[in-house]
């Protein structure tokens, strides 16, 4: 991963696709679903930030330059800032959106809907940066059973049936509190637990001071639980992480970027309610080596596995070197 001050975008064909298009006023990513998964019909999901100026360097990649600001810390302070939002919310799209079945049908103008503002007010009403971390990984344990080869599981709200997992220890507590959210919605117009979850994962992010992220609404509930042993174990290690997320059609980029997300909560890594760069700080600093004291206990094992794998490392550093501006 190049460290400069551009944004390079791989736009292979199959993969993730970051393509760009500009004006010396604003900029949109679009971006696409892996090939084969269950959201590859759908249409692009396209996220809008402003004043950049982007020049196309060779038919692989495109760069994505400042324009605003003057003097070289303005501008490497505006594109940190630009890098940060695209590097974070690019795989938290497709945790969010992995797997709307129904989407295409309903449209991604669903976001602007009002049943759709209606949801983002009434998890605004029960969320709090404390509850933050519980709720965005409901989405990522909802989500996460999704199977690409298979085509089976992920964001079709089966976690509702799936509580008394050991994996899934702690969650009945924010689904209490998004129930408390969904029986309003519900007296309005009734939505799946599949949208309410996604929903209000991407309102826990926005909350704690990262990217506001796009929902579409339009997913269907499962009737059942998913098949068990789908989500990514705590124990496994660097290879063993890769191919788990490789089979939901996540690269070891994607990998590294949604474990940022346990900069949020308990696990050590900074301020537990604010959604930053400090997971991978912390992280290669390697707490956990020093003798003795709480440090010892900072992150799960699949966490500290990252800083074993030169691609996993790699990547750390990248999102370790992305700062917002103050």
């Amino acid at each position: 991963m190049s460290m400069s001050s551009s944004i390079l975008c791989n736009s292979k064909p199959g993969s993730l696709l970051c393509s760009c298009s500009s004006s010396t006023s604003s900029f949109i990513f679009k971006f696409k679903f892996p090939a084969g998964s269950q959201c590859s019909p759908l249409p692009t999901v396209e996220f809008h930030a402003t004043t950049p100026r982007a020049s196309t360097h060779n038919h692989n990649h495109t760069s994505i330059e400042n324009e605003s600001g003057s003097g070289a810390g303005a501008s490497t302070s505006r594109r940190r800032a630009l890098v940060f939002v695209a590097a974070t919310t690019t795989p938290l799209l497709l945790l969010f959106n992995h797997e709307a079945s129904a989407v295409k049908a309903a449209g991604l103008a669903t976001t602007t809907s009002e049943n759709y503002l209606l949801i983002k007010e009434e998890v605004r009403k029960v969320l709090s940066k404390a509850k933050a971390a519980g709720v965005l990984r409901l989405v990522f344990h909802d989500a996460g059973t999704f199977d690409m080869d298979e085509n089976s599981g992920g964001m079709n709200g089966s976690i509702v049936y799936e509580l008394e997992r050991p994996e899934n220890a702690g969650l009945k507590k924010p689904m209490k509190i998004l129930e408390k959210a969904k029986t309003e919605v519900d007296a309005v117009k009734p939505v799946s637990w599949a949208d309410m979850i996604a929903v209000a994962g991407a309102e826990a992010v926005s909350l704690c001071g990262g990217p506001t992220i796009p929902v579409p609404l339009g997913r269907l509930d499962s009737m059942e639980p998913d098949p068990e042993g789908k989500l990514p174990q705590e124990s496994l290690d660097a290879p063993g992480l890769k191919q788990s997320f490789q089979r939901k059609g996540l690269s070891t980029q994607d990998l590294v970027a949604l474990s940022g997300a346990h900069t949020l909560g308990s696990k050590g890594f900074g301020n537990p309610t604010v959604f930053d760069n400090s997971y991978f700080k912390i992280l290669l600093q390697k707490p956990w080596t020093s003798s003795g004291g709480m440090a010892s206990m900072i992150g799960l094992p699949s966490d500290r596995a990252l800083t074993d794998d030169n691609e996993c490392l790699r990547f750390s550093v990248f999102h370790r070197s992305l700062e917002l501006p103050l």
